[in-house]
């Protein structure tokens, strides 16, 4: 069994309060698990207008399939047009 986590350092440019963060988040969120059957969450900065760390978990029975899994969901985050990559780190357990 592979667990693979991908964590990405978000920067919300159009952001001008905690409100308009937590909506493109949540959306962020719903089609991350909606398209992609991943677990995520908001794992840093929750009282930061324009910043964010967002994490997504996937377990899996080969190492392989779960780094395909993480690529493609990590091409999704890159191509959201509501945030920009700053960083990002791929563990795997």
């Amino acid at each position: 069994m592979v667990v693979g986590v991908i964590s990405w350092e978000l920067h919300l440019e159009g952001c001008s309060s905690l409100k308009q963060k937590r909506a493109i988040l949540r959306s962020l969120k719903d089609r991350l698990r909606d398209r992609h059957k991943v677990s995520v969450a908001e794992t840093d900065h929750q009282n930061t207008w324009q910043r964010a760390e967002l994490s997504a978990a996937i377990v899996s029975s080969d190492r392989r399939q779960a780094q395909a899994l993480l690529d493609r969901v990590d091409a999704f985050v890159a191509s959201d047009a509501g945030v920009r990559i700053v960083d990002s780190a791929v563990i795997f357990y």
